[in-house]
């Protein structure tokens, strides 16, 4: 069993980057909020546009994926010798968006349209959309009506606008016995995949 002290319990702190997973109703949940995005400019005929900064877009990042948070929570408190520990927790890929973003594009069928001499939030570019997104509920019999439920446009522009890197260093956990990985492009995959099966948002085409 994991680490325990005189009082029978233990601790572990878990310090994650961008999580992603399935979740309503959160307000920092960029990966639905993307979903959403793609889908009205889908339903719309327009590009999908890279809200964020022009050092995001070229530069290295990572994300987390809230299933491998899990495990690693598991693990924290269940393994001889880790516990009462503090931990970076990442998926163990690196990405660029400007990489990314064509490839979440393909899955929804529509042009993706990278950084363009300054950000163009999403704040902005989904200004008024509440009715769309309504009548796409109405239509395709999503679970979800209302469009604040669904996306938060002001948490990922915060996260697409930073201007710096992040490269998480996993090795302490790595030391420790902790072996979990996810693939990023993955995780948004089986993320979009769900929301689908779920009516969160519209089917393929």
């Amino acid at each position: 069993m994991g680490c325990r002290g005189e009082q029978g319990f233990g601790w572990s702190v878990h310090r994650a980057h961008t999580v992603i997973g399935h979740a309503v109703g959160n307000a920092m949940n960029m990966g639905l909020t993307l979903a959403v995005q793609a889908s009205i400019c889908r339903e719309l005929g327009q590009p999908f546009v890279f809200p964020g900064s022009e050092t995001q877009w070229n530069g290295l990042t990572d994300m987390t994926d809230s299933g491998l948070l899990a495990e690693h929570m598991i693990w924290a408190a269940t393994a001889d010798g880790v516990g009462d520990e503090a931990y970076n927790i990442v998926n163990g890929d690196i990405f660029r968006w400007r990489r990314m973003w064509p490839a979440l594009a393909a899955y929804f069928g529509v042009e993706p349209e990278g950084y363009s001499g300054q950000p163009r939030p999403l704040e902005q570019q989904m200004l008024g959309m509440e009715g769309v997104w309504a009548d796409m509920a109405a239509r395709y019999g999503l679970a979800e009506p209302q469009l604040i439920r669904l996306a938060s446009w002001w948490h990922t522009d915060g996260d697409l606008g930073r201007n710096l890197e992040v490269v998480t260093d996993m090795s302490k956990s790595r030391l420790a016995g902790f072996t979990g990985y996810r693939r990023t492009e993955d995780s948004f995959i089986r993320l979009f995949d769900r929301c689908r099966a779920d009516r969160l948002i519209p089917a393929a085409p």
